[in-house]
């Protein structure tokens, strides 16, 4: 037997999957044959393809297999490679990216945006780039795990910086972390509070007034991911911001290319042009990873044009979603409340919503049960996500598949 299978690594890992596949909580990935949209082809384990109707993507508005988002990422490879095998600051930007990034930051309302692989990496380069020894980051509860551990990793890069959290929407408590942070001999630098604009797996969204008047009390810079926002809330679909109608009043952005904006991949940081140069002059994640592939950035630049140029797919989004809140409530399911796209509906148990999840595909229905450690326990859920291709009867059979369960 090989010593690898003996460590103590491989013991543990082995009890860990043994323990998961025998109380029914083992993932399994799923395998596509088409592009996302409203039906996808799915191949099961035994090989046979089955079209499914697709409930679980966060294509909110079923670009991601548009036919110029498609063209623009072809023409982008046939112009410019697949690319240029270097970090953007050596010989890695492309005229592309710097197209994309113009876009953004007219999409968002800010003076500069800066490209990454993913919103996990534009994340992990905020903080630790920008904070320095005596400054805090005060975090909602319930941020995304990039946040949290980006908010983990600064003080290790940067001594000195403080944490916080609030609870979550609470802006008591928001108040409390703050008032602390004053009253703290340590923190003589920026304090920074941060929140998810769309909380993804409740589907509520952030107070950014609250959060506003307060940073503008404690001289805080206020910072929102609005990657679950992007093509959602707002009457155009600019995100959380417009919603509450406060453009021009968010100091730095987070978001993804990955979701409404495209489906490929990448995140960005928008912001301040002093904020997104010193991203590029200093940002771990700039000077040391490649640039966003060309491929990518020309796709969800169209992506972000179509949704500037056609703001009735927005309300496609809300009126298909509003349809199937109503038919589910109709048939006795009670989904979290929200004006965003996701509608959770509560299982509990982990093992039941992963369970749930399978015999829903026996009825051509693909949605994903969510469980720990991505919710905490006795919270799982089915994870309903609408997009702009679903049709009412994309919602019905849905419903009809959920009360066969």
């Amino acid at each position: 037997m090989s010593t690898a299978t003996t460590t103590p690594f491989a013991v543990r890992t082995r009890e860990t999957l043994e323990m998961l596949e025998s109380s029914g909580q083992l993932k399994h990935l799923q395998t596509l044959d088409s592009p996302m949209g409203a039906t996808v082809t799915m191949v099961d384990d035994d090989g046979s393809k089955h079209e499914r109707i697709c409930m679980c993507s966060n294509n909110y508005l079923g670009l991601a297999n548009h036919p110029d988002v498609v063209e623009s990422g072809i023409e982008a490879l046939r112009q410019y490679g697949a690319g240029t095998a270097s970090v953007r600051f050596i010989c890695g930007t492309f005229t592309p990216h710097l197209t994309l990034e113009q876009t953004i930051a007219e999409y968002m309302g800010t003076e500069a945006a800066y490209t990454f692989v993913s919103c996990w990496n534009a994340t992990e380069a905020l903080f630790p780039t920008c904070c320095e020894a005596g400054d805090i980051i005060i975090s909602d509860e319930l941020n995304h795990a990039c946040i949290i551990d980006s908010i983990r990793l600064t003080p290790v890069i940067k001594k000195g910086v403080k944490k916080g959290v609030f609870k979550h929407s609470d802006m008591d408590s928001a108040r409390e972390a703050l008032e602390k942070a004053k009253n703290d001999p340590d923190i003589t630098g920026q304090i920074w509070v941060i929140t998810d604009g769309v909380f993804s797996m409740e589907g509520d969204i952030a107070d950014l007034p609250g959060l506003r008047a307060l940073c503008d009390e404690y001289n805080a810079l206020l910072v929102v991911d609005d990657s679950h926002g992007h093509g959602v809330m707002g009457k155009t679909g600019r995100g959380t911001h417009e919603h509450y109608d406060m453009i021009g009043k968010v100091d730095v952005f987070t978001g993804t290319l990955g979701k409404a904006l495209g489906g490929g991949a990448g995140g960005f940081i928008a912001g301040s042009k002093d904020l997104v140069e010193l991203i590029i002059q200093r940002g771990r994640p700039t000077l040391f990873s490649n640039a966003l592939p060309v491929t990518v950035a020309a796709s969800a630049n169209t992506a972000i044009r179509t949704l500037m140029n056609e703001p009735q797919r927005v309300q496609k989004l809300r009126d298909v979603t509003t349809y199937a809140r109503k038919q589910l409530a109709a048939a006795g399911f009670e989904v979290l409340e929200s004006p965003t796209a996701i509608c959770p509906i509560i299982v509990g148990d982990t093992a039941k919503a992963i369970a749930m999840s399978k015999k829903l595909l026996e009825h051509g229905i693909f949605v994903i049960g969510f469980g720990y450690p991505v919710v905490p326990e006795g919270t799982a859920r089915l994870r309903i996500q609408m997009s702009a291709a679903h049709e009412n009867e994309h919602v019905d059979r849905l419903v009809e598949a959920l009360k066969q369960l």
